[in-house]
């Protein structure tokens, strides 16, 4: 299956359903550190993604990832919306072919972690999404450069954001609205890292068409 125009568009789909399966999850989780509303603002923005779709020209991979971005960027609330708006356009201008290769399935996960850490200001290991987004690139790097197929490259840029996610657990917020519990951040999974595992997941799912 062909990383083209038909698996993103199968990918954003697959993103608004698992977002949609997992909001009450994501409500919980930014519960106990945020403002609760993670989940719910997810929901309506991927909702809202999906609906643009049906009425949108989306000729290709980039198409698609500018009107997810624009979306979110109008429907999501909070932090989120404009964090995951920066990191799909970004995404969208290393989209330049009508497939993705392995070093552009890479690019395109790069280009995604450098919208959030502008837009956010955060690094590693301050419990946020860049938790698992930066594992995802640097497991999509190396999986590229080793000669893997684009397909295998997405698979391990998702495994390594799930796994980030979860390394979110220990550590103690020190960016956002978690930062002012200090200590007491310890012990959760970041809402945002968990968010970003589940999208990545369904890129890969997305592959079976």
């Amino acid at each position: 299956m062909s990383l083209d125009t038909q698996w993103a568009l199968r990918w954003i789909r697959a993103s608004q359903q698992a977002i949609a399966e997992h909001r009450v999850e994501l409500i919980d989780l930014d519960r106990q550190i945020g403002d609760g509303d993670h989940g719910e603002n997810m929901d309506r923005g991927f909702t809202a993604v999906v609906k643009a779709l049906e009425t949108s020209e989306t000729p290709d991979i980039a198409s698609v990832l500018k009107l997810v971005a624009k979306t979110l960027m109008s429907t999501v609330g909070g932090a989120a919306g404009p964090l995951y708006g920066t990191a799909y356009l970004r995404a969208a201008k290393q989209c330049t072919s009508d497939e993705l290769d392995a070093p552009a399935v890479a690019a395109m996960i790069g280009a995604a972690l450098g919208g959030i850490q502008a837009r956010g200001k955060a690094t590693t290991g301050e419990k946020t999404m860049v938790d698992a987004w930066s594992p995802a690139f640097d497991a999509a790097q190396k999986a590229a450069a080793g000669g893997q197929s684009p397909q295998d490259t997405l698979r391990a840029a998702a495994q390594a954001a799930r796994e980030g996610a979860n390394a979110t657990k220990p550590m103690k917020a020190t960016k956002g609205r978690a930062s002012y519990l200090g200590e007491r951040s310890i012990g959760h999974l970041d809402p945002g890292a968990v968010s970003s595992a589940i999208l990545l997941e369904q890129a890969v799912e997305a592959l079976n068409g």
